[in-house]
């Protein structure tokens, strides 16, 4: 029996080192057998040598696979010959290289063979840049991303309105700007009590009273709990205030609330945007990632939904430093590749919207008489809801494809925060700032824009002219398509203009009216402030 116990350690030995071979006999029959018949299987002194051997060598790669607490407790007589490629791809997505890091977690995506427990091998014991990597790997099964773990629960007497005007409330409240100031005070000062009690008439906060009027309609706390959104999107664009989100449960408490509300792509939409703010502080990932955010993106990544999809995307990027270099503010998001990928990029494609437009709706083929929030039936797959996703990246695979957005309104009436007033030149120097950090400029790209959006390709040029840090942008800009582009002016926001005393027209209908001095200097451009070096990115 010895030498038969040692043919068995001999073939386990080989098996960690070779193709594994056939065999039907397995160490838990052994102790089975061992416990059944109480006999004592004696070894010799070579055969424990060489088991001491094996033993060794296996603890020691093992060592080295896991860096997790189970590290200790692994056994080789735990593990089968079939389960060796996972842990050893384990090991490669550990490595000290980069190009194996990456292979590893390219060949952990295109598994689509395994058993359901090792997709959850890797799960429990891969780290959280792999992790990360697989949420942005196209194929990767979602079997690799466990359940977020469970959620404190709400205090007692308390609610998730209550809890997030808490969150609130912890934040700095000095030295915000007048928006940020706006939305925490409307926040923190309404309640759904409050608003039921105004459903009998109209009132105005600031002379803005259009919210209130158009949520009557709405559930009272469900509106507060989109005020406290609203506030917590600007406040999480300060990174100090990330901070004090992630110190005091905001992760948790916003992931609760995204639950809640699936059926509200507003909210879900509000959520993301905090959560891409709060990505863009490096030091922040590994709590994002383990409070189990990752899950919930790399099933939002894959949805059919482009807007729920380029959110989860803009996150993931932020979240992978491993591939991904720039990075992504608010209002900027990549339409593609929205997934790690092989193929080189060779230029960068910018689509900017106009005035009230979306990064996403305007580039849509028509209007459908479906609603865009329902799933694409068979019947519809001709049907895109933005063209430079879908047909563009089919066409050209080699382009990062980019939509800005960037909120805009008619009237004063409609205005998210009525304390701002934007400017064609401060959007201009907003939106270039965070193209600038996507990486924008670095290789050869294509301006697309509609609307007051060409206004702003024209100004942006101008301004990134004048500033060396952004020359890249102006050398590497290889053409501008304008898409109902008014140069001149338009006579619809004149006539917009005209009625000013019944719609209080915002300041971007003010200046793209005709006759307006913006227009006139980006259009004519007869004013002698301007060079002709800056007369031509003005004349397209």
């Amino acid at each position: 029996m010895s030498l038969a116990a040692y043919c068995v350690i001999c073939c386990r030995r080989m098996g960690t080192s070779a193709p594994p071979l056939k065999s039907h006999t397995y160490w838990r029959e052994i102790r089975n057998l061992i416990k059944f018949t109480g006999s004592l299987i004696l070894i010799t002194y070579q055969a424990r040598k060489e088991l001491h051997k094996a033993v060794r060598k296996v603890l020691a790669t093992s060592a080295k696979i896991l860096r997790s607490p189970f590290a200790d407790t692994f056994s080789t007589v735990d593990v089968e010959d079939h389960e060796c490629p996972v842990w050893l791809l384990l090991r490669k997505s550990r490595s000290d290289d980069r190009a194996a890091r990456l292979q590893a977690v390219q060949e952990m995506s295109e598994a689509h063979h395994w058993h359901d427990y090792q997709y959850r091998i890797i799960a429990q014991a891969c780290d959280l840049r792999t992790l990360t990597g697989l949420a942005r790997s196209q194929e990767s099964d979602l079997r690799f991303f466990l359940h977020p773990p469970p959620l404190p629960s709400l205090k007692e007497d308390s609610s998730i309105e209550e809890e997030l005007r808490q969150l609130l409330a912890s934040l700095p409240q000095t030295e915000l700007d007048a928006c940020i100031q706006y939305f925490t005070s409307l926040a923190l000062s309404e309640s759904s009590q409050s608003l039921a009690a105004q459903k009998g008439g109209l009132w105005c906060f600031g002379g803005n009273g259009l919210p209130y009027a158009e949520s009557f309609g709405e559930v009272p706390s469900a509106t507060v709990e989109m005020f406290c959104l609203e506030a917590l999107v600007k406040h999480s664009e300060i990174p100090t205030h990330c901070d004090k989100i992630e110190a005091n449960g905001g992760l948790q408490l916003l992931q609760r609330l995204y639950q809640l509300h699936k059926d509200c792509p507003n909210v879900q939409r509000n959520i993301m945007r905090i959560l891409g703010n709060m990505a863009l502080n490096e030091h922040l990932h590994s709590t994002i990632v383990r409070s189990g955010w990752v899950s919930i993106l790399a099933e939002a990544i894959k949805s059919e939904h482009i807007m729920e999809a380029s959110h989860a995307a803009r996150t993931l990027a932020n979240l992978d430093r491993e591939t991904v270099q720039e990075k992504y503010q608010d209002g900027v998001y990549v339409l593609h590749p929205q997934y790690r990928s092989s193929q080189p990029i060779k230029a960068d494609v910018l689509f900017i919207h106009g005035l009230m437009g979306a990064a996403f709706k305007t580039w849509r083929q028509q209007d459908s008489e479906r609603d865009l929030t329902e799933p694409v039936s068979e019947d519809e797959t001709k049907y895109t809801t933005c063209w430079p996703k879908s047909w563009l990246a089919r066409d050209c695979p080699a382009l990062r494809i980019i939509s800005v957005e960037y909120d805009t309104s008619l009237s004063d009436w409609r205005t998210r925060c009525p304390m701002e007033r934007k400017s064609i030149a401060f959007r201009s120097n907003e939106l270039l700032r965070k193209l600038r950090a996507a990486g924008v400029g670095d290789r050869p790209m294509i301006w697309v824009s509609h609307s007051m959006g060409g206004l702003l390709v024209k100004k942006m040029l101008l301004e990134a002219s004048k500033k060396p840090e952004m020359k890249t942008v102006i050398n590497n800009t290889r053409g501008v398509i304008f898409y109902s582009v008014p140069h001149h002016g338009s006579h619809l926001a004149e006539y917009s203009v005209n009625i000013r005393y019944l719609l209080f027209p915002s300041l971007e209908v003010k200046e793209l009216s005709k006759g307006n001095a913006f227009c006139q200097r980006n259009g004519h451009c007869s004013d002698t402030r301007y060079t002709e070096e800056e007369k031509q990115f003005l004349t397209w």
